[in-house]
């Protein structure tokens, strides 16, 4: 038997197929890496517990008509022919011949049941649920796919959300900014002072340590231009004594050496 298993485009990227939930795609993947050479397998029911499928899923499948299923419990990939060429040296023809006898070949290379046999058309045979009972639960499946898809999307959304908010910025990085964009103020001086209030911008929480240390560094040259601080507000005027302090500590700290 063939160690490589392809799918073809036209199938799985169609509307019909991605229409269904994401557990109902991963089996018929799993189904068709498990396949024989001519897209049987006898053990759905294995298959379905090993890759976290349920019987929802193998409902789904039959009522899209991904698969077929027989009487005994084998289903076979209905576009398998499609998805999958093996040359004759590679091939190994499968041992369900009498459910393959009961299939046709469309001119797309599709699989159809020839006859009805009785075959149930929704779920694994003997599963004791009536057909209309079965047609419901598939319909009910494919709508929580359809919601379980649009929480999965929200989920992604408030996590994007949650990365964007503020995170303060450590001593070497308010260094290295300041050093590559020529800033004269401390980084030090900077960080002490926004630690100390909480990360504080005004009454707002601080979105941007950048932009602040950029304004921090424009009104540090227009005081030193305009010779006076007649002009800071309350909080600019807070921040200016702060970093004084600082700068005085530093003087006494030089003089005491």
């Amino acid at each position: 038997m063939a160690e490589r298993r392809m799918f073809a485009k036209t199938i799985v990227l169609s509307d019909a197929f991605l229409d269904m939930p994401m557990s109902a795609r991963c089996f018929y993947f799993t189904l068709g890496m498990f396949a024989d050479d001519d897209g049987f397998v006898n053990n759905p029911k294995a298959i379905m517990r090993q890759c976290g499928a349920s019987i929802d899923d193998m409902n789904v499948l039959i009522a899209k008509k991904f698969v077929i299923i027989f009487q005994d419990g084998v289903i076979v990939i209905k576009h398998w022919r499609i998805n999958n060429y093996l040359r004759n040296d590679r091939y190994t023809q499968t041992k369900y011949a009498e459910d393959k006898s009961m299939l046709s070949i469309d001119e797309n290379g599709a699989y159809h049941l020839e006859r009805d046999d009785g075959i149930p058309s929704i779920g694994i045979p003997d599963s004791g649920i009536p057909s209309k009972d079965k047609d419901r639960l598939v319909e009910d499946r494919l709508n929580k796919g359809s919601l379980g898809e649009e929480r999965k999307e929200n989920t992604i959304s408030n996590e994007i959300v949650q990365k964007k908010k503020f995170v303060p910025p450590t001593l070497e990085e308010v260094e290295d900014f300041c050093y590559e964009n020529n800033l004269t103020i401390d980084p030090a001086t900077f960080i002490d002072y926004y630690t100390a209030n909480g990360w504080m911008a005004g009454k707002n929480h601080m979105k941007d340590w950048k932009a602040t240390a950029r304004n921090w560094d424009r009104r540090r040259k227009n005081e030193k231009n305009t010779g006076g601080s007649q002009f800071l507000t309350k909080g600019q005027q807070a921040a200016k004594d702060f970093h004084d302090s600082i700068d005085m500590l530093k003087e006494w700290a030089k003089g005491d050496e």
